[in-house]
């Protein structure tokens, strides 16, 4: 799971505080019986004495010793439910609390995470992809041919078995993904059916808009900040996958054509995967960026071409 440490650190930090909420939780019902009830601080005093009285037989290792506290604390422990219990509590009322009872608010079981740590890994995973409402609604499960027919839905069925075939084998086999068509034939839709199979099983997305990685690079590398330059270029490289949207629609400048040409060499040679789609054509990429680019992406992505009409003008006609 690619999660950064100050990531990690953060689920770490939610569960201290959990584990400090219900400890004064605990706290603030026992103090509510001691108040309001004075007589269950007799059987509290009774548990702490016999402790006590048997510490010194049990270090002499006298017989039965052990067993005989044990019973005697069963029984106290059995008094303290029935009294709570005939006044109107719950048995488990002074309890240890706990958010998850399965691993106790610790996040483990034994050396594994627990369901629930892997559940706030997702939802950080979620958030961190720029997709968090998108997911929901554009995904395999979601994913249909109803708008396609002919030659272009034979290449998009073609799209979605590479799509399928790419979440798969992610963890074994190094690839990216160069989706290439006009607008509206549904790159942008399968884009997210991979990003949200992926976060799903805790790989680490981020989508941007061309326009907006370019943007976000340029503020980065232009500010004072070179620790946040720093955390941002981490991310960018060692995300497990990034999709970048509409390449081709970002302004073009020779800061464009160099950054651009650096983020694929760098994710490249950390083994990362990169999901990029564009309205351009070959030739048009060509035109675009340095042949070093077009190098790159040809060489190194597998191509999906997608065609036919706009799916969001037939839907809407």
């Amino acid at each position: 799971m690619a999660l950064t440490n100050a990531q990690y650190e953060t689920i770490i930090h939610e569960y201290e505080e959990r584990q400090t909420k219900n400890r004064h939780k605990l706290e603030a019902r026992l103090q509510e019986i001691r108040s309001s009830h004075p007589e269950y601080a007799a059987l509290e005093d009774a548990v702490s004495s016999l402790s006590v009285s048997y510490t010194r037989r049990l270090i002499d290792g006298e017989a039965g010793a052990k067993q005989e506290l044990s019973d005697s604390l069963r029984e106290l422990r059995q008094k303290r439910v029935d009294f709570l219990t005939e006044n109107g509590y719950p048995a488990d009322y002074l309890a240890p609390v706990y958010d998850c009872p399965d691993c106790l608010d610790t996040g483990y079981i034994g050396q594994k995470k627990c369901h629930c740590f892997e559940r706030r890994i997702i939802e950080l995973l979620y958030h961190q992809s720029n997709l968090s409402g998108t997911l929901s609604k554009e995904n395999f499960d979601t994913l249909s041919y109803e708008w396609f027919s002919g030659s272009a839905l034979s290449d998009y069925k073609k799209a979605v078995n590479v799509c399928k075939e790419f979440v798969s084998s992610f963890d074994t086999c190094h690839k990216n993904l160069l989706f290439m068509g006009t607008v509206g034939t549904g790159k942008t839709f399968l884009s997210n059916c991979v990003a949200k199979a992926l976060i799903d099983t805790s790989h680490s997305v981020i989508y941007f808009r061309s326009a907006e990685l370019f943007d976000t690079f340029a503020g980065y590398v232009f500010g004072k900040d070179k620790s946040a330059l720093e955390h941002f270029l981490n991310d960018l490289y060692r995300c497990d996958l990034i999709i970048v949207d509409d390449l081709g629609t970002e302004l073009e400048s020779s800061f464009v054509t160099s950054y651009f040409f650096t983020f694929l060499n760098e994710r490249e040679q950390l083994g990362k995967s990169t999901l990029i789609t564009t309205n351009l054509g070959l030739k048009e990429l060509h035109q675009k960026y340095s042949d070093r680019i077009c190098s790159r992406i040809i060489g190194n992505f597998e191509i999906c071409l997608l065609t036919g009409p706009d799916i969001r003008i037939r839907k809407k006609t």
